[in-house]
């Protein structure tokens, strides 16, 4: 099976944040189109996330240490640690969770 992006439907999963999701049994993968502003609250979950910042600039705290990350950078996130963000220009980013993200399906 493979899939094309262009032609996978764009759910918005939140306020500002627009995805493509793509599911395996195990895996969740998200390509992100971020609205500048929009912010992804403080939260945590059962699931191991790495977030890459694939265009623009996206503020990020994680376990209480807050960083601005652009294109190329990585962010591995523990499970249960908590983590917030907000895109501080227009974004486009990329997230891959394991297990997958069956409220996301």
């Amino acid at each position: 099976m493979d899939i094309k992006l262009s032609e996978v439907p764009s759910k918005e999963i939140m306020p500002g944040f627009h995805g493509k999701l793509i599911h395996t049994e195990k895996m969740t993968l998200a390509y992100w189109e971020v609205e500048e502003g929009a912010e992804v609250p403080e939260h945590s979950h059962m699931h191991e996330q790495i977030m890459q910042v694939l265009e623009g600039r996206f503020e990020f705290t994680l376990d209480g240490q807050t960083k601005v990350y652009e294109p190329g950078q990585i962010v591995p996130i523990p499970s249960h640690i908590p983590h917030s963000g907000k895109a501080l220009t227009r974004c486009r980013l990329m997230d891959i969770f394991s297990p997958a993200r069956e409220e996301y399906k």
